[in-house]
C-alpha cells in the first residue's frame, strides 16, 4: 500500500548534497517537490526552481513553489503551495493555466474548508514532531473525510506509520526530514 509521496525541500538543514537529495527522490519517482526555501529572495528562488524543474524533465515529478505564484509561473514550475494565510485557491484559479496545481497547508476542519479550488491538501501535524504534538490518526481520519480533496499526512510521518496514514484516508504522505 503506497500513496502519493510530496517532498518539501529545506537544503540548510542537509548542510550540503542539497541538489544530490533532489536527484534521488526524482529517481525514486517522488511525486512533487515543494520547494520550501523561505530565506531565498526572488531571483535567488528563481534560480533554484528552474534546476529543480530541469532535474524532473521526462519524470512524472511536479514541482510546486512553496506561496510564490510568480515564481512558479515564471520558472515553469507544475504548481504552487499555498500557506494557510494566503491568497484563496480559487481566486489563483484565475491566474493560472490549465493544468496547473494548487496545494495548500491545513491544520484544521476549518482550514480545509477554506481550501476550495485547491488540488490536494497537506494537513498535520498528525504525529509528533520537531514543530509540537501531533492531532494523531482519528483526527486525519475526520479530516480526510471532511473533504472532497486528496489529503496528504505531514508532520512525524515516516515510511513505517505510512501504511496507518493511508488506512486514515490520506492520499499520501508529506515531508521534509522523510526525504532527506
Amino acid at each position: 500500500m503506497t500513496g502519493l509521496r510530496y517532498y518539501i525541500t529545506d537544503r540548510l538543514a542537509l548542510g550540503g548534497g542539497f541538489l544530490d537529495a533532489v536527484k534521488r527522490n526524482v529517481a525514486a519517482g517522488v511525486d512533487y517537490i515543494q520547494i520550501r526555501e523561505k530565506d531565498l529572495e526572488g531571483r535567488a528562488l528563481a534560480e533554484l526552481t528552474r534546476r529543480i524543474v530541469g532535474l524532473t524533465l521526462g519524470t512524472s515529478t511536479r514541482v510546486l513553489v512553496n506561496d510564490r505564484l510568480d515564481v512558479a509561473l515564471a520558472c515553469g514550475a507544475h504548481g504552487v503551495h499555498l500557506r494557510g494565510d494566503s491568497l484563496p485557491p480559487l481566486l489563483l484559479r484565475t491566474l493560472t493555466p490549465p493544468g496547473f496545481l494548487i496545494a495548500v497547508s491545513c491544520h484544521s476542519i476549518e482550514d480545509l474548508a477554506r481550501a476550495a479550488g485547491a488540488d490536494f491538501a497537506v494537513f498535520g501535524p498528525v504525529f509528533e514532531s520537531a514543530k509540537g504534538n501531533g492531532i494523531g490518526l482519528d483526527a486525519l481520519a475526520v479530516a480526510c473525510r471532511s473533504t472532497a480533496l486528496p489529503v496528504l499526512a505531514l508532520g512525524g510521518v515516516s515510511f513505517e506509520n505510512e501504511e496507518d496514514c493511508l488506512r486514515a484516508g490520506a492520499a499520501g504522505i508529506a515531508g521534509i526530514r522523510l526525504f532527506q
